[in-house]
């Protein structure tokens, strides 16, 4: 099956002005490169992402999933190419009307939940933390016990709550799911669905495909340093295939990565 970059409708290299076209798109991204010494990750890759829907950024290991997230996260600067979020570039106002959830935990060992609750109620202004009071609850996590205490999936938890408990415009979760057992999978799956702002977009992801498949409206794949599809999940649906068949075959060989 060759890749469906047809599919896209919105991959004109010329990006749209004024303030129609910065509500439709939460990013717009134009001959993005990223390599790690000489080894390419993202080669010369342009989509957009629209705004207010739920994307799946789905792909194998190692295909530049999380490198991706940080660049649109503001994370990674050392990079060629153009991004732009709600028709601005990536700075300060970006910042702070996203929700970042990294793949790999970040709080210090020292911390109590309460305090890493306490960091992100003082760094964002939308931040609920009485929200983020309850979800430690929900979780099970005692608002004094230090992260060096817990263990992995509850410090993953932790994550996540802080991150949910924000009003942000966009959320960037890269793996939620990645490292939870499947009993806890739907429940953390949940907290995600219910719990963002009314209209943001929400960009997840994951290798799981079959998992999540069924949350996307819209879903970007990347494999081998390229996007192999970027559309509709209407569209792939009228395919008469699972997302999951779908990935296998533009993926490939691609798809046996870990």
């Amino acid at each position: 099956m060759e890749p469906m970059e047809q599919m896209e409708t919105n991959n004109n290299p010329v990006m749209p002005e004024g303030e129609h076209a910065q509500k439709q798109y939460a990013f717009k991204v134009r001959n993005l490169t990223k390599d790690y010494d000489g080894n390419v990750v993202l080669n010369n890759i342009s989509f957009d992402i629209p705004a207010g829907k739920i994307v799946g950024l789905l792909g194998p290991n190692g295909c530049g999933k999380t490198t991706l997230m940080k660049i649109l996260a503001g994370l990674i600067h050392d990079y060629t190419g153009v991004i732009k979020v709600g028709g601005r570039s990536i700075g300060i106002i970006s910042k702070a009307h996203m929700a970042y959830l990294p793949d790999s935990t970040y709080f210090p060992e020292r911390f109590r939940t309460i305090d890493c609750i306490n960091y992100f109620a003082d760094f964002f202004a939308d931040f609920d933390k009485m929200k983020a009071v309850q979800f430690a609850a929900e979780f099970g996590l005692d608002l004094n016990q230090r992260v060096k205490t817990m263990s992995k999936g509850m410090q993953e938890k932790l994550q996540l709550l802080v991150v949910m408990s924000r009003h942000a415009d966009i959320y960037l979760l890269d793996e939620p799911l990645g490292g939870v057992d499947p009993a806890a999978r739907s429940v953390i799956l949940d907290i995600i669905m219910n719990n963002y702002k009314e209209n943001a977009t929400v960009v997840l992801s994951t290798h799981l495909v079959n998992d999540l498949e069924h949350s996307f409206d819209h879903v970007l794949m990347l494999g081998k340093g390229s996007v192999l599809v970027n559309t509709g999940i209407d569209t792939l649906r009228a395919t008469g295939k699972t997302v999951e068949e779908i990935f296998k075959e533009v993926i490939g060989d691609a798809w046996e990565v870990d």
